[in-house]
């Protein structure tokens, strides 16, 4: 059996192997307008990597999160260089072999990654048929790439691995280069299958949480019962003789126990907590008390939007509202892991976490380790959208390799680890008011989003839970807002409506009483939802029907092409039954990536106050469509969770902290809530550019369901989840 190195590693019996190619050498950004993330790795081979033996290796920094990019990625790559997908190798995010690409956030993977590879591909296309030509002694215009080999129009040929040696492998990528004419594409579009799916649905090795590796030992941890709590002692002798026990661990509030054995390892830490005693811990509001807590918390406000505001506010009819958002986690079904390994000088961890650079830059801080001596290598998590524990848990696994030096080390939470000490998306609240004028239009709108961070991931080592807890603590980083254009608390807090008088305000709240981070879309599920209910409001102010009404303030043709697809494709105006209503929202994400608009017909049980969602039908324009599985995967995929947000998920606290620790506590959508019918509808544009689809229905997803809602019920409810209790209060029964 092969032993787990820093090259390979041993995943349920299938034997990952680091490829044998040369690293690019490091370079600076070219000058220019390099597209995508070529400026940060402007050379071919950071990208596209040919063997001697004519393999194709594509590198990209970005990592698999269930979004399906292996699969789209391989296509974009294929395309240029005129190869078959399934003879293309894919290596994702890993600090020793990839392009340095920050996060896997932000619905940019397809907007930087695969227009970097796609170029780069195209570039190696470029000196391949050169390379051949000097040798058929023909023109390059003349040759096409067929079947891993270049060929020539008589005939003659000549495998890839007979021209690389020849070629310049780390050239740069010019600024400009021959793209393949999307009018010829013959791999991208096709919806071909996803490469990640197979082991996920015949129980194979997946995800993080199959490794297994010889010599490997199981490491759980023992958390304080409340945020903010230190350790004050604990009795690790009689943990530590348990048989299996190798080892208690402790520094500072950071307790963990390592065991030969997984389970020897989970008894040990029940063991372990009973005999800690912890003392102190932050105060956190009662739920009753949540938003009026968040009214008063220090806040730093930026107006990020203003237009018309010389002139007089136009005669009209103004009208206003408010909505709330409870604190909602992650939910990963599969809490977070990690695989460490240390040799002594070495450091290698394979992880989850969205962030392999910025991972490496916090473990290298915590450890006081250079960063070339830290390795991180991305690993699929049976998991989230977001920051979960997939980072803490390689902090923790990095801490007890470094203790256990020559032996790999698997940290794996617990179910109630990763719901109570996961970092939340953080509670919002919204105000907004707006005149409508005589002709029924907006005529001035002003906007308010009170938000904490969205962003308190590495790559500072007092991201890390525990290293805020060891005996020389790491404090966390002063929280910061997110720039605009794509924001954090105030993303599409700018409509994309024409409002020719109007003001955004950003509320930025500096603290908050329970750790927050990334969430699925960040603030733009709140501020669409926001925005997209007020949208109806007005619309029933004016007496207007609210797809015409949304239709009235767009100019953008590719918006009022997916709402007038998805009105159309839904039925939209046709009677329903009683106790059902129609629903319709609209976004574009980040007023810069993928458009969706979608109609919903939602059912209300009037005595329960129980919402159903019946049916969806979205439209999505993601520009040039890869691949129609990965984006309609992403898109009912993303309705489904933004369905169970909206719904069912808000995080339970009390004084003491937290207490959503299991699925009974923190209640999330069953199979049963599934709608009946869910349809996408994509408009493919060929040629135009990848726009990021992955969180694009958050937002409008919770706005349609509330106005579904309030056409079911008529009731108008403003604060996310809609759970039934407050469905029912608001109607009265």
């Amino acid at each position: 059996m092969t032993a787990l190195t820093r090259r390979t590693l041993l995943v349920g019996g299938a034997l990952l192997v680091g490829i044998g190619l040369r690293r690019p050498a490091e370079a600076a950004p070219l000058p220019g307008t390099l597209p995508g993330s070529l400026p940060k790795a402007p050379r071919i081979d950071a990208w596209i990597r040919i063997g001697e033996d004519g393999a194709v290796t594509v590198m990209t920094g970005k990592a698999e999160l269930g979004q399906g990019i292996k699969t789209a990625l391989i296509q974009v790559a294929a395309e240029e260089l005129g190869l078959e997908p399934a003879g293309l190798r894919l290596v994702t995010a890993d600090t020793e072999l990839t392009p340095d690409e920050g996060y896997t956030a932000g619905s940019h993977s397809m907007q930087d990654s695969a227009t970097a590879i796609r170029h780069a591909a195209a570039a190696a296309r470029a000196l391949l048929l050169e390379a051949a030509a000097r040798r058929f002694d023909v023109p390059p215009g003349s040759l096409r790439i067929d079947g891993g080999a270049v060929a020539a129009p008589d005939g003659r040929r000549l495998s890839l691995g007979e021209i690389t040696p020849e070629v310049e492998r780390d050239a740069p990528v010019p600024e400009t280069v021959p793209l393949a004419d999307p009018a010829r594409y013959i791999r991208v579009g096709r919806a071909l299958p996803r490469v990640d799916i197979p082991a996920k649905v015949a129980g194979g090795a997946a995800y993080v949480q199959d490794i297994r590796a010889p010599g490997m030992v199981h490491a759980r941890i023992v958390r304080p019962p409340r945020p903010g709590a230190r350790l004050v002692s604990v009795d690790a002798e009689a943990v530590a003789a348990r048989p299996g026990v190798i080892r208690v661990h402790r520094d500072g509030s950071f307790l963990a126990v390592l065991a030969e054995r997984e389970y020897a390892a989970v008894t040990a830490m029940r063991a372990l907590a009973k005999g800690a005693v912890w003392q102190g811990g932050a105060k956190v509001p009662e739920p009753d008390a949540l938003f009026a807590d968040l009214a008063g918390l220090p806040a730093k406000r930026t107006i990020i939007h203003a237009a018309g505001l010389d002139a007089p506010v136009p005669p009209g009819r103004r009208i206003g509202a408010r909505y709330r958002r409870r604190y909602q986690m992650h939910g990963s079904i599969g809490p977070s892991c990690a695989v460490a390994e240390y040799d002594g000088g070495r450091l290698t961890v394979w992880s989850h976490a969205q962030g392999m650079f910025p991972l490496r830059k916090a473990l290298a801080e915590m450890l006081s380790l250079p960063e070339e001596q830290v390795r991180c290598i991305h690993v699929e998590g049976s998991g989230c959208y977001g920051h979960n524990g997939a980072d803490d848990a390689a902090g923790d696994a990095a801490l007890l390799a470094r203790a256990l030096p020559g032996r790999p080390v698997r940290v794996q939470y617990t179910r109630e680890q990763e719901h109570l000490w996961e970092p939340y998306g953080g509670a919002m609240t919204t105000e907004v008011s707006a005149v409508l004028g005589p002709d029924g239009r907006i005529a001035d709108w002003d906007y308010a989003v009170r938000s904490p961070t969205h962003l308190t991931r590495p790559p500072g080592a007092g991201q890390l839970l525990s290293a805020r807890m060891l005996e020389t603590p790491f404090p966390a980083p002063p929280p910061k807002a997110l720039p605009q254009p794509e924001g954090g608390g105030d993303r599409n807090a700018i409509p994309l409506y024409r409002l020719n008088r109007a003001r955004v305000a950003h509320d930025f709240v500096t603290e908050m009483p329970l750790r927050v981070s990334a969430l699925r879309s960040l603030g733009a599920y709140m501020n669409v939802f926001t925005i997209e209910s007020f949208c109806d409001e007005l619309a029933e102010a004016a007496g207007a029907d609210p797809v015409a009404f949304r239709l009235a303030h767009l100019d953008d043709p590719r918006a009022r092409a997916v709402i007038e697809a998805a009105a159309e494709r839904f039925g939209w105006g046709q009677g329903l039954p009683k106790g059902r209503g129609a629903g319709f929202a609209f976004a574009r994400y980040k007023n810069l990536a993928a458009y969706c608009a979608l109609a919903v017909e939602v059912a209300v049980e009037r005595e329960s106050g129980r919402v159903r969602l019946v049916r969806a039908q979205a439209a999505v324009d993601a520009g040039q469509v890869v691949n129609q599985h990965g984006i309609r995967d992403q898109i009912e995929g993303g309705i489904i969770q933004a369905m169970s947000w909206s719904l069912f998920e808000a995080v339970a606290h009390d004084a003491e902290g937290p207490t959503s620790r299991d699925w009974s506590t923190y209640p999330i959508a069953r199979f049963p809530d599934i709608p009946e019918r869910l349809d996408v509808h994509l408009i493919d544009r060929p040629g135009q550019p990848f726009l990021g689809t992955g969180e694009v229905a958050q937002g409008p997803t919770a706005a349609a369901l509330a106005n579904a809602i309030r056409q079911a019920a008529g009731v108008r409810l403003r604060e996310l989840p809609m759970r039934p209790e407050m469905v029912k209060a608001a109607i009265g029964v």
